[in-house]
């Protein structure tokens, strides 16, 4: 397969195990669904219920509006809080508006918003790992009025500085690099070795699955494509995981974004999808690359998810059950 017989073209597609939905973004769409189907359209939703532009879309035609701001949601309605979680100051303007009001923040923000509670009525101050203006740091570190220092690097540790040292709990956003968040707690360790770390790492099972396999799935091919929104946390994080391995990597929104000139001389393409890409999307990136010249697909071995999150009380199936299981 020389230069003089043409390009080389694309022959295998390597799909990442796991890859796509989570089991918070799951729960989150199916809140909203389950809401419309209850109590008719519009539902309101604060914010993008999960950072994809696909899952936004179909959720707009089925008559759900997303807003930001709540004197966009007029009296009486139903309002769903993104998987992103919200400030308390939202919560309690929502509240006092008397909406009716289906919280679809992701369980495991909701545990760094309880810890973040529980650990403040006992003194606590809180160093913030995350990127400043994403929903979840905005709603985690709203849980408090004073008293939580973001830091989004190294640099940023040797620059906080808290009222006092002898009560610091570090907390961190679901969503980011394993390996970043990693260094970053190191350098708040060596400034401030007394500081309380989370008992279970703040960082996801599933964004921590998904990074996982594309650093096995890198070394193996010789360009990663990742399914995703440019909004979406995780989603960019999959493709810096697989350019700091030093495999080219690109993040699409869908197939149409693809372009041609990626795949030329490489004859092995990886594929994953961010927790918040809906796996029509994967197959449709899928069938692109096909028409590129793929003509194998393979699925990676990998940890199977089977985590599922209960649905809020006034949306479980019928008969009072719950999807959960």
């Amino acid at each position: 397969m020389s230069a003089a017989n043409g390009p080389i073209l694309p022959q295998e597609i390597l799909l990442a195990e796991p890859r796509g939905f989570c089991a918070g973004v799951d729960r989150a769409i199916e809140i909203v669904e389950r809401a419309l189907q209850k109590f008719g359209s519009p539902i309101y939703v604060r914010h993008e219920i999960v950072h994809n532009t696909y899952v936004v879309n179909d959720l707009k035609t089925k008559g759900a509006i997303f807003i930001e701001d709540l004197n966009d949601v007029p009296p009486g309605a139903t309002l769903v809080f993104s998987a992103h979680g919200v400030s308390r100051a939202v919560q309690d303007e929502a509240a006092a508006r008397g909406f009716r009001i289906f919280d679809a923040t992701c369980p495991l923000v909701t545990k760094v918003h309880v810890e973040v509670a529980k650990l403040h009525k006992e003194g606590f101050e809180f160093i913030m790992i995350g990127h400043k203006g994403h929903p979840e740091v905005e709603g985690t570190m709203g849980q408090l009025d004073s008293g939580i220092h973001l830091v989004e690097d190294v640099a940023d540790v040797a620059r906080v500085q808290p009222a006092q040292t002898t009560r610091l709990a570090l907390v961190t956003q679901t969503t980011l690099s394993m390996d970043d968040a990693a260094a970053i707690a190191a350098a708040v360790k060596a400034r401030f070795p007394q500081v309380r770390e989370p008992k279970q790492q703040d960082i996801c099972y599933a964004t921590q699955n998904r990074q996982d396999a594309v650093k096995l799935m890198s070394p193996q091919v010789d360009v990663v494509i990742v399914v995703g929104s440019p909004t979406s946390s995780n989603s960019n994080r999959l493709r810096e995981v697989a350019r700091k391995l030093g495999t080219e990597s690109y993040m699409v929104d869908n197939a149409e974004e693809l372009q041609a000139e990626w795949f030329n001389g490489r004859q092995r393409v990886g594929l994953t999808a961010g927790a918040s890409a809906p796996e029509i999307l994967v197959r449709q990136v899928i069938d692109r690359i096909k028409a590129l010249g793929a003509v194998s697909v393979r699925k990676m071995d990998g940890i199977q998810e089977t985590i599922k999150f209960p649905l809020p009380k006034g949306l479980k199936a019928d008969g009072g059950g719950d999807a959960s299981s």
